[in-house]
């Protein structure tokens, strides 16, 4: 069925913009001091010939999209230039349709085919990972559901319902063969918070080499009037949700890394913690006996820790690691693991609970991944890729309209506030954190709601 908000690709232009952190962030045996954000802006028109603009943005983290052996500076070209290659090769698409219509072919379709031609084509050690290759589609996909609520003059969280797409998500999702689940005549809108709070609960990341009080500092912390330690982040922002970055390989340094922040944690009035062991993890047991530890000897922090977050490898298909021994423990929630609803499937026959969205894997991902989730009774956090800039817009939007169950991960004010100052004049409580939330109230207008003309 034609609709005339369909749209169709004119043209994508491709920016990539560096950034650097302001202290160090550990990925599990590497570690990020800077990164390279590509953002892209996508040309469309509708059906009834008007046109527009949308944009999209996304940091390419290689440490977290491809852990590997080869050299960071050979990951690193290799998704510079995968960015370059999917701008021209996705500039010639051109069928009509809803951006998520759009976004599913090119990114469950012909996002495999162009990445297996790209590693066909160039040699940087080894093939580019699935992982690396969505990050590096997001920004196209992001700018084009922007740019679909900026030409029909919508914000794009209200143009996810039937008026607005003529597929129904039978079209794109199959259910569980075990479950009653029927996705014929569901939309996106039927599992969405379509009228979401201003102010969110935001969650604060404790890296591994993040310093937890006065005694850490090393002396060659930055000077920049931010806070240094995270007693000093918890007492200006009100935090009361810490995400725990372990290592997954040293059981007594992870147990005792938990017990400091719980301690902390107790002292300062946090409520909720998080484990994240960064898919380092092989055995499930490595994850029990941590738990089963803090359970009996420090019940308080047992009972802080809402979730653990990806202990294992992200790779589902090659590590088909039963799970259901940890989840019974934690809520468990797939990170990296959660490619897509398909993953998402496999991962809860394996004893996942719960999904980690991130728009970094494609808005279109994100929301069919949601939609499979909720249907199938799954648990929802929307965590954080350390977003600066425009990226962090559509990151918080996708979590206040997701209904999780504690609010959104975001620390690019961590690690890089100073790259973000010209977006806070306009949206100051998307990229503050106070008493412990983010305030939306700003993001008004079409599409996400950017507000771009004015910066």
């Amino acid at each position: 069925m034609k609709l005339s908000t369909d749209i169709r690709i004119k043209n994508f232009s491709l920016n990539f913009i560096p950034v650097k952190t302001r202290v160090p962030l550990k990925f599990g045996s590497e570690v990020l001091s800077s990164v390279i954000c590509a953002r892209v802006k996508a040309g469309v028109f509708n059906r009834g010939k008007e046109s527009a603009e949308g944009w999209g943005e996304t940091p390419l983290s290689v440490q977290w999209v491809w852990p590997s052996q080869v050299p960071y500076s050979v990951r690193q070209q290799a998704l510079l230039a995968f960015c370059e290659f999917l701008g021209e090769r996705w500039q010639s698409f051109d069928n009509w349709g809803h951006a998520i219509e759009i976004g599913h072919q090119l990114i469950m379709n012909d996002l495999p085919k162009a990445l297996a031609q790209f590693n066909d084509l160039e040699n940087y050690g080894e093939p580019m990972p699935w992982l690396a290759g969505l990050v590096c589609a997001s920004a196209f996909d992001l700018a084009l559901h922007d740019a679909y609520g900026v030409v029909n003059q919508i914000p794009v969280y209200q143009a996810y319902g039937k008026e607005f797409i003529s597929s129904d998500l039978s079209c794109f999702l199959q259910p569980d063969e075990k479950s009653e689940v029927n996705f014929k005549g569901k939309f996106p809108s039927d599992f969405l918070v379509l009228k979401p709070p201003s102010r969110i609960p935001v969650w604060h990341l404790v890296g591994g080499l993040d310093p937890l009080g006065k005694e850490d500092l090393s002396g060659d912390e930055p000077e920049d009037g931010y806070p240094v330690h995270l007693m000093d982040w918890i007492q200006r922002d009100g935090l009361n949700c810490l995400k725990i970055k372990l290592l997954g390989n040293d059981s007594d340094w992870d147990y005792q890394r938990l017990l400091k922040v719980g301690e902390i944690a107790e002292k300062m009035d946090v409520d909720h913690l998080t484990a994240d062991f960064n898919c380092t993890v092989t055995e499930p047991s490595y994850v029990n006996e941590i738990l089963d530890r803090l359970k009996s000897d420090n019940l308080n922090t047992h009972r802080r820790i809402l979730y653990v977050e990806q202990p294992f490898p992200y790779d589902l298909d090659t590590h088909r690691i039963d799970v259901h021994s940890v989840s019974a423990r934690k809520p468990l929630f797939m990170d990296e693991s959660a490619h897509d609803w398909k993953h998402v499937r496999l991962g809860r026959k394996l004893g996942w609970t719960g999904v980690a969205l991130k728009t970094c894997k494609t808005q279109t991902g994100a929301l069919l991944s949601l939609c499979w989730a909720k249907a199938h009774d799954m648990d929802l956090m929307v965590q954080d890729l350390t977003n600066p800039m425009l990226a962090q817009i559509p990151h918080v939007l996708l979590g206040a309209h997701t209904g999780t169950i504690m609010g959104v991960e975001s620390n690019g004010m961590q690690f890089y506030p100073n790259a973000s100052l010209r977006e806070a004049k306009i949206h100051p409580g998307v990229y503050n954190r106070r008493e412990g939330n983010l305030d939306l109230s700003s993001l008004q207008g079409s599409g996400f709601g950017y507000r771009i003309n004015e910066f």
